[in-house]
C-alpha cells in the first residue's frame, strides 16, 4: 500500500482516525498496534511472522535482562568488594550472552532474507577463483517489509537496555508497536524507544491544530514526491537505463535529476510519514535538515538520513572507537607519533566500519559497499588534509567563512554528492564509471537542450520541475536562516492559511504525474 495511493490516505489514514478518535484513550494504543499489523498483512502477507517473532526475541531478551540485574541488585548486598566484583563480571557475561544471541537472531533474519544470494554469489566467485566449481545452492527470498528499518529500531531497543539506558518493557504491546507503527514501518525514521513509545501507547485526543499541521506536512510530501519526483524520474530511468544513447551532457543531468529525485522522494516521504503520525499526536524524529546547504560530505551525512546516522554513530562508531584495543591504539598513537593522530587514527578505523555498514546496509552488492567507502575515503581526505587546509588558508589570508568560501564549499559538496548519487543509482560500478568517463570526453553543451528533449520529459515538465525545485530551495533557504514556516503560517489569518494550503493541494492534483502517459513509481527507499 504506498503512501502516495488514494487507499491510505482516503481509505485507510482516514478510517484509522476516525476509529481512533471515537475509542476511548486507554484503547487507542489497540487502535494502533490492530492497524499497524493490517497495514503490514495488506503489504507482506505471510511475511509478518519475521516482525512478530523479532518483536518477540527482543521483549524476551528485556525481560531476562530485568531479572539479570535485579537479581544482581539483591545479590551484591552485603558482599565484600572483590566478591561484588566477581560477581559484576559475571552478570556483565550472562548479559553479554544474552544480546548476541538476541542480535545474532535478529539480524539473522535479515542476512538470510537480505543477503544470502550475495554471500552464495561471492562465495561462487572466490570457488572459481580457485579452479573450483562447485553448484551452491541459490535461493531467493522475498523480502519482508521495512525489515532494515524494524530490525535496527530493535537492536537499538535491546542495546540501550544492556547498557542501562532504561529498563526493559514489561509490557509486550508496548514493544510490539513500537516496531510496527505503520507510517515508519516502510522507509523509517529510524525510532528510538525512549523517544516513541510512550507516545504511542498513552493516546492523545483530537487536537484540530494538529491535525492541520499534520495534512499541511502530508500535502507537502505529495509535492515533493507526485511533481517533482516522479516526473525527474521519466528522464532518469531512460538515461541511466540507456546511458550509451546519450552525450556527457545528458548524462550530467540525469545525475543532477537524479539527486533533486531522490532527495525529494525520501523526505517527501518523510513528510508524510511525520505527517501522519502527527495526526494521532505522536511526535517522529526528523530525518532531513536541509543538506544542500552543507559546506562538507561530513555534514551533508549529519543532515542526510539522519536517523540512520544516529543509529551508526550510537551503535557501531563508538562502540569500535572506544572499545579497549582501539583505546590503547589511540593512547599508542599519541605517545609514540602525535596528539593529532591519536584522534584520528581509531576514528579512522570506526568510520571504516560505519561507512561499509552504511552501503551494505543499503543493499546486497558490491556496488554498494564501495558507495559507502567512496564517502569514507573523502572523508578520509577532508580529515587528515584539514590542518594543511587551514594552514593554507590562513597563509593565503583567505577568509573561511566569507560568503564566497562558503557558497563554493557548497558547490563543491553538492558536485561530490552528485556523483555518489549516481553510483548509488547505477546498475554497476562499472556502468557508472563509464557514464562518468562520457560525461568527460562527449559533454556537449550546443545540443544539450534538444538531447534533453529526447529522454522522455517535454518542455512543461522540465519547466514544472525547475519550478518545483525552486520552491523548495526557498522553502529550505528560509528554514537555514531559522524562519518556522509552519509556525509563521498557522499566524496567519484562515483565508491567507487555506489559500496556502489550496494552492498545494491543487499543484499536487494538476501537476502530479500520475495518470495516462505516466508509471506509478515506488519509493526508492522502500527496496531497502
Amino acid at each position: 500500500m504506498s503512501y502516495t495511493s488514494y487507499n491510505y490516505l482516503l481509505l485507510f489514514l482516514g478510517s484509522v482516525l476516525i476509529i481512533y478518535t471515537a475509542m476511548p484513550q486507554k484503547l487507542k494504543w489497540l487502535v494502533l498496534l490492530i492497524s499497524s499489523y493490517v497495514f503490514y498483512l495488506i503489504s507482506s502477507g505471510r511475511l509478518v511472522v519475521f516482525l512478530v517473532l523479532t518483536t518477540a526475541a527482543v521483549y524476551f531478551a528485556g525481560i531476562f535482562l530485568n531479572k539479570i540485574n535485579d537479581s544482581f541488585a539483591i545479590a551484591k548486598k552485603g558482599l565484600e568488594k572483590a566478591d561484588k566484583k566477581l560477581l559484576k563480571a559475571n552478570i556483565a557475561w550472562q548479559k553479554r550472552a544474552v544480546v548476541a544471541v538476541t542480535l545474532f537472531i535478529i539480524f539473522g533474519f535479515l542476512l538470510v532474507l537480505k543477503y544470502s544470494g550475495f554471500f552464495i554469489s561471492s562465495a561462487q566467485t572466490v570457488l572459481k577463483l580457485l579452479h573450483l566449481k562447485p553448484k551452491l545452492p541459490f535461493v531467493k527470498f522475498i523480502l519482508p517489509l521495512g525489515i532494515s528499518y524494524y530490525t535496527l529500531q530493535a537492536a537499538g531497543y535491546i542495546i540501550d537496555v544492556y547498557r542501562g539506558k532504561y529498563r526493559a518493557s514489561e509490557n509486550f504491546a508496548k514493544v510490539a508497536l513500537f516496531l510496527s507503527f505503520f507510517p515508519q514501518i516502510v522507509e523509517g525514521p529510524i525510532g528510538r524507544f525512549d523517544l516513541l513509545a510512550d507516545q504511542l501507547y498513552c493516546g492523545h485526543s483530537f487536537d484540530y491544530d494538529r491535525f492541520t499541521q499534520g495534512i499541511q506536512r502530508i500535502v507537502w510530501g505529495l509535492f515533493k514526491k507526485m511533481v517533482i519526483a516522479d516526473r525527474a524520474n521519466i528522464l532518469v530511468s531512460e538515461v541511466f537505463g540507456n546511458y550509451n544513447k546519450y552525450s556527457g551532457g545528458v548524462i550530467l543531468l540525469a545525475g543532477i535529476l537524479y539527486t533533486v529525485q531522490i532527495y525529494a522522494e525520501f523526505s517527501g516521504c518523510m513528510d508524510i510519514v511525520i505527517g501522519s503520525a502527527q495526526l494521532f499526536g505522536v511526535e517522529m524524529s526528523e530525518n532531513f535538515e536541509q543538506p544542500f546547504f552543507s559546506k562538507s560530505v561530513n555534514e551533508f551525512w549529519r543532515r542526510w538520513h539522519i536517523t540512520l546516522g544516529a543509529w551508526l554513530r550510537d551503535y557501531v562508531f563508538y562502540s569500535v572507537s572506544l572499545s579497549k584495543p582501539f583505546m590503547k591504539l589511540s593512547r599508542y598513537t599519541k605517545e609514540h607519533m602525535s596528539e593529532q593522530l591519536g584522534a584520528l587514527v581509531p576514528a579512522s578505523f570506526a568510520l571504516f566500519f560505519t561507512w561499509f555498514g552504511i552501503g551494505f546496509w543499503h543493499g546486497a552488492g558490491v556496488k554498494y559497499i564501495i558507495y559507502g567507502l567512496y564517502y569514507y575515503a573523502i572523508m578520509m581526505v577532508g580529515m587528515y588534509s584539514e590542518p594543511l587546509v587551514a594552514k593554507a588558508f590562513q597563509t593565503l589570508k583567505i577568509n573561511r567563512n566569507s560568503l564566497l568560501t562558503e557558497s563554493l564549499r557548497i558547490i563543491r559538496t553538492t558536485a561530490l554528492v552528485v556523483v555518489g548519487m549516481m553510483l548509488f543509482r547505477a546498475e554497476t560500478v562499472k556502468i557508472w564509471a563509464g557514464m562518468m568517463v562520457k560525461i568527460f570526453i562527449s559533454f556537449s553543451a550546443a545540443t544539450l537542450l534538444k538531447d534533453s528533449l529526447s529522454c522522455g520529459m517535454d518542455k512543461h515538465d522540465f519547466l514544472i520541475v525547475a519550478l518545483g525545485v525552486a520552491v523548495i530551495f526557498a522553502v529550505s533557504l528560509l528554514k537555514e536562516k531559522g524562519v518556522k514556516i509552519r509556525e509563521s503560517l498557522a499566524k496567519q489569518k484562515l483565508p491567507v492559511r487555506w489559500a496556502v494550503y489550496a494552492c498545494l493541494a491543487l499543484s499536487v492534483i494538476i501537476f502530479g504525474a500520475y495518470g495516462i502517459g505516466y508509471d506509478a513509481v515506488d519509493f526508492i527507499y522502500g527496496q531497502f
